[in-house]
């Protein structure tokens, strides 16, 4: 999932009680509880890079599906999702499909469950601005990565206060880059398609495309 939506968000904050005091951890608890309690999540969101410095800006629509430790995440023109076992890599522009082995005991491999965790080990935090933004009130939770190797300065993760969903995320990177991805639509509970995790190798491979392992 990497090349496609940067859901790995981390974390710190230098004042270590006020961090445990001011009401962030528990949001955050909120947010986890909550997103982990749904049979599936669906979000529609806007993606932003933008690097001033290299004067690069960039900005695309996709959407994301979570189910369990399954999801699907359609951005750049691509779609990847994972089996719970493998992810497959569709790209249409090439014509090809990559197909890759996941451990997911591995610590640098992200899933739902540990999106929906991963603050709870190694990063501190504290709560930051409070923005009403379409009528809706963002509390948003300062993130800085305690390993001063991390490539990321500072994440401002932004949760809609009266639903406990994550409404944006604000990633400054230390290359210059921010990155910020915000939720336009979100459905819980939905019914799936039971075929939507499967790989239908036949199909591909009608198509002419090539198929790497």
């Amino acid at each position: 999932m990497k090349n496609y939506i940067k859901f790995s968000l981390i974390f710190f904050t230098f004042f270590t009680v006020f961090s445990q005091n001011d009401g962030s951890k528990k949001l955050l608890d909120d947010v986890s509880t909550n997103m982990s309690s749904y049979n599936n999540v669906l979000v529609d969101f806007d993606y932003v890079l933008n690097n001033k410095t290299e004067d690069v800006q960039q900005e695309l629509s996709g959407d994301v599906i979570i189910q369990g430790e399954k999801y699907l995440v359609n951005l750049f023109g691509s779609t990847q999702f994972y089996d719970g076992s493998k992810t497959y890599t569709i790209i249409p522009e090439n014509e090809e499909v990559n197909v890759s082995n996941v451990d997911i005991d591995n610590k640098n491999t992200m899933t739902p469950s540990k999106i929906f965790s991963f603050y709870k080990s190694g990063y501190m935090y504290n709560l930051d601005k409070v923005s009403t933004i379409n009528g809706k009130k963002i509390q948003f939770v300062k993130l800085i990565p305690i390993d001063t190797n991390s490539e990321i300065n500072s994440v401002l993760v932004g949760i809609d206060v009266k639903n406990k969903h994550i409404y944006q995320i604000i990633e400054n990177g230390k290359n210059g880059t921010d990155t910020i991805l915000t939720a336009k639509k979100v459905k819980t509970n939905q019914t799936l398609d039971s075929s939507l995790f499967t790989f239908d190798k036949a199909k591909y491979e009608d198509l002419g495309y090539i198929i790497n392992n």
